[in-house]
């Protein structure tokens, strides 16, 4: 007698393993029973009462992976940060250095350009976000830009525009809050690469979770991780932050159960902005 594969047994036929589920109730479903949407699958049940609610109309509005409505642009808020990091690119290009001393993320430190203490100990908060989005030089704005682009493109899909959003921004502030907290408290830093990261971090977990094979996506992390600790002027900091930020966020979004989806969300979202906060209150504490 062969070993069971350890794979579900579709809910409508016992007999037939399988390893796809419904994109909206979870459910196991073989070939017979998959019925094609927009992201995924549903089964029959999901199709017919869009999936309990006895509304009929709800059936041709498919949901994403972490409950998000299923949206004709795939790539529509990656867009919007990419023009973000554009305009500002461009500002910096006009501005000229001044504005990279006045948004960059910084600990505590005298700015000879401005002629005062800056820093995030000195309660410019808003640092741990502009910096997220800021860049100086071609090569580093336009390699982040292709990592948006490319990543984000097979993320936001799976999250929902709303989910996808809070995730890329939860990664950019734990990014700068880990950076923040180990760097030295008068380097500098800057750029989208903590927002990068938590969308490798998402696409690891997305990945896990549609049990897809992991080794592309270990190879890429492994890869990121490398030129992360080799290259010369990298805030490691920064990218390992924004990786277990869009990691933890991701897990949370992904693996909430549907009958508490929104309060198991809301609250995974809420302990990571509980953490970043944390960091940086402990060091703002230690600084001044």
């Amino acid at each position: 007698m062969e070993p069971e594969s350890g794979l579900p047994r579709c809910y409508r036929h016992p007999d037939v393993e399988t390893g796809i589920r419904c994109t909206r109730c979870e459910k196991p479903i073989c070939p017979q029973c998959m019925v094609s949407a927009s992201v995924g699958f549903q089964c029959p049940d999901c199709v017919r009462n869009g999936s309990g609610t006895g509304h009929a109309a709800d059936a041709n509005q498919p949901r994403t992976l972490a409950g998000g409505r299923v949206a004709a642009d795939g790539r529509l808020v990656t867009k919007i940060v990419i023009a973000i990091n554009l305009a500002l690119f461009i500002a910096v290009q006009v501005a000229g250095d001044r504005l990279v001393d006045e948004l960059s993320l910084i600990g505590y430190a005298y700015s000879p350009p401005l002629g005062e203490v800056v820093g995030v100990a000195d309660g410019e908060w808003y640092r741990l976000l502009t910096s997220a989005f800021l860049h100086q030089e071609i090569p580093h704005f336009v390699f982040n830009m292709l990592g948006l682009w490319i990543i984000g493109g097979i993320v936001e899909p799976e999250l929902g525009r709303i989910r996808y959003a809070t995730m890329c921004l939860l990664s950019g502030i734990s990014g700068s809050a880990l950076a923040y907290l180990l760097a030295a408290p008068n380097q500098p830093s800057l750029g989208a690469s903590g927002i990068v990261f938590g969308l490798i971090g998402s696409w690891a977990v997305l990945t896990r979770r549609r049990r897809y094979d992991m080794r592309p996506v270990v190879l890429f992390v492994a890869l990121s991780l490398l030129l992360t600790f080799t290259r010369p002027g990298i805030s490691w900091e920064a990218h390992i932050g924004g990786l277990v930020g869009g990691a933890l966020v991701t897990y949370g979004l992904v693996h909430a159960p549907r009958a508490r989806r929104a309060l198991v969300q809301y609250a995974a979202c809420g302990l990571v902005v509980l953490i970043d906060v944390g960091l940086v209150l402990a060091r703002s504490a230690a600084l001044t």
